[in-house]
C-alpha cells in the first residue's frame, strides 16, 4: 500500500507541474510573444488554439489532482466521513488542509468561468468583429481571471508545504 500511496503523490506532483507549468509559460512566453507587432494578426487565433489544447491538459491534471489528492489524504489515515463532516480538519494539518482545498475549489470555480464562458465568448466576440469596447472588456477579463488562477495555484503550492513540512 505504501507503494501506491508513493506513486499517488507522484502522480500528484506531476499533475500540479503539468497544470501550474503550463499557467507560467502561457504568461511568460506566450503572451509576451503574441503582443509583438508582427504577431498580433495572428495573435487572437493562435492563443485560443493555444488555450483550447491547453485546457484539456488542464482539465485532465485538475481532475488528477483532485483524485490523488483524496486518496493521499485518506492514505494520511482519514476517513471520506471524516472529510465530509470537517472532522479532519481539526488541528494545524487540519486547517492547512481547509485551506488548500478552499483554494482548489476557487480554482476550479474561476477556470470554469474562465474556460467555459469568458475566454470562450472572448475568442467569439473578436472573430465577429464586435466593438472592440466590448471585445476587450472580456479578454482583459479572461487575463485577469487566468492571472488569478496562477496566484490560487502557487498558493495551494505553499500551502502544500506547509502540509508535508509543517507551518512556520
Amino acid at each position: 500500500m505504501h507503494t501506491l500511496y508513493l506513486a499517488s503523490v507522484w502522480l500528484h506532483i506531476i499533475a500540479a507541474m503539468t497544470w501550474i507549468g503550463g499557467m507560467l509559460f502561457l504568461v511568460t512566453v506566450l503572451v509576451p510573444l503574441l503582443r509583438k507587432p508582427g504577431m498580433r494578426d495572428r495573435a487572437t487565433e493562435l492563443f485560443h488554439l493555444t488555450g483550447v489544447r491547453f485546457r484539456v491538459v488542464g482539465w485532465i491534471a485538475l481532475g488528477t489532482l483532485v483524485v490523488t489528492g483524496t486518496f493521499n489524504v485518506v492514505h494520511r489515515g482519514y476517513s471520506l466521513g471524516q472529510l465530509m463532516s470537517g472532522e479532519a480538519f481539526a488541528g494545524a494539518w487540519g486547517h492547512a488542509l481547509a485551506a488548500k482545498l478552499t483554494l482548489v475549489g476557487l480554482i476550479v470555480i474561476s477556470s470554469v468561468v474562465h474556460d467555459f464562458y469568458v475566454g470562450p465568448k472572448a475568442t467569439r466576440l473578436a472573430r465577429e468583429g464586435a466593438p472592440p469596447e466590448r471585445r476587450e472588456a472580456l479578454r482583459r477579463a479572461a487575463s485577469w481571471m487566468g492571472r488569478v488562477t496562477l496566484l490560487l495555484a502557487l498558493a495551494v503550492v505553499a500551502v502544500a508545504v506547509t502540509l508535508v513540512r509543517g507551518g512556520p
